[in-house]
């Protein structure tokens, strides 16, 4: 028998009494602080954290604001528009205010298994959430959100065990972001270092087109592949061989295809770091390019090109000019501009096929320590909701 089952089948074998958050735990309130300011006195490593909506964070110094909003307490901070979440959070802060955060009111409570309760039914939060224009929950949401309340021993355990697994799970994290960035170095010195020529996309292009709408409601189950622009941020990596999508090509109008060994790039975009992300296609037959999608076709090694046209240079080059706002946009002209190292076929097939054994043990999800790290998360989403399902006193 587990510790753990020994502190239950001793101390609540039976029952455990559920409570209100709002009576369990003491609801504190934010300050009046705009974006402007919280921009103007953010300071890099500055001891007080001032949280906002959105996930807008900014760190300022003491007597950047008044000294009782600042709040001391071990608290859960409620992040209560857009994406609703939770954050446990143990040094001084404050937060916006339309924002609030909890303390616990007693030492009979234990506010990171709250914490925890809380993360696992963050679905409901969410839920609510959508039921109005903007995303949001009210402070009633949370205050009378039901809490199990076990006695205090059965609560410090639980939250040693979940402890330990995201414990494990951080420090997987950052080993993975280490070799990530290892890979990024090794990527860059292996491609931009060789003695190679450098040429223009404009030069290397045999054929270079935009695509064509392809809007959601055209995507099926079935038909011919196709890419939509936002999949290439999302879905595809270097290189791919399957769509995720397809489509009536008989309902599109105008036509765009590509086919194995073209290269696609995103012009329309979220963020000037990320514009213009590139894929290769590798797979065989047609497929159909949907909107603010530049084809290129060549006569180079795909996968060569793909890798080259993710180093951090192709991706200065892809954002040079580029204005930050809510969609950033590149074109056909400034993609023609970028210029890669070009070395003769055979030498990219060697750097291709070197750094796909290096991006694989870096990224790929069924193996290494990707596969770890998902296999971790989805034992601590399995124990959590073990261990913090409580039969309830019957009324």
């Amino acid at each position: 028998m587990s510790k753990l089952e020994e502190l239950i089948n001793t101390l609540c074998p039976d029952w455990v009494e559920y409570k209100p958050l709002g009576e369990i735990c003491q609801r504190q309130k934010g300050m009046s602080i705009t974006a402007g300011e919280m921009k103007k006195l953010d300071k890099l490593n500055a001891p007080i954290r001032v949280f906002a909506a959105g996930n807008t964070v900014a760190n300022v110094n003491y007597g950047d604001i008044p000294e009782n909003a600042i709040i001391t307490k071990q608290s859960i901070v409620v992040k209560s528009r857009g994406n609703i979440g939770f954050e446990y959070y143990t040094k001084p802060f404050t937060h916006k205010n339309e924002m609030w955060s909890y303390s616990a009111k007693s030492n009979m409570i234990d506010l990171k298994f709250v914490y925890y309760y809380l993360q696992q039914h963050i679905d409901e939060f969410q839920i609510k959430a959508k039921t109005g224009k903007l995303p949001q929950i009210s402070t009633g949401d949370t205050d009378k959100y039901l809490i199990p309340v076990p006695p205090l021993e059965v609560q410090r355990e639980i939250v040693r065990i979940l402890d330990n697994f995201t414990e494990l799970t951080a420090e997987l994290t950052a080993e993975l972001t280490a070799r990530k960035k290892q890979y990024e170095y090794y990527r860059d010195t292996l491609i931009l270092e060789q003695d190679a020529e450098y040429k223009t996309l404009g030069e290397i292009a045999t054929e270079i087109y935009r695509g064509s709408g392809i809007k959601r409601d055209k995507v099926t189950q079935e038909g011919i592949q196709c890419v939509r622009y936002g999949e290439i941020y999302t879905t595809y990596d270097i290189w791919f061989d399957k769509c995720v999508s397809h489509t009536n090509e008989e309902k599109i109008s105008s036509k765009k295809y590509f086919e194995h060994g073209d290269i696609l790039f995103a012009i329309t975009g979220e963020s000037v770091e990320e514009i213009a992300k590139s894929c290769a296609y590798v797979g065989n037959g047609k497929c159909l390019a949907g909107g603010d999608i530049v084809v290129m076709k060549h006569n180079q090694n795909p996968k060569y090109l793909a890798y080259a046209l993710s180093t951090t240079d192709a991706q200065r080059q892809k954002s040079y000019g580029k204005i930050k706002s809510k969609v950033v946009h590149a074109s056909v002209p400034s993609i023609k501009s970028i210029s890669i190292p070009l070395p003769p076929l055979d030498e990219q097939q060697r750097i291709a096929d070197t750094l796909d054994k290096f991006h694989s043990l870096a990224s790929d999800i069924s193996q290494g320590l990707p596969a770890e790290i998902e296999a971790r998360k989805k034992q601590y989403e399995y124990y959590r909701d073990k261990l913090l399902t409580f039969k309830e006193l019957a009324e």
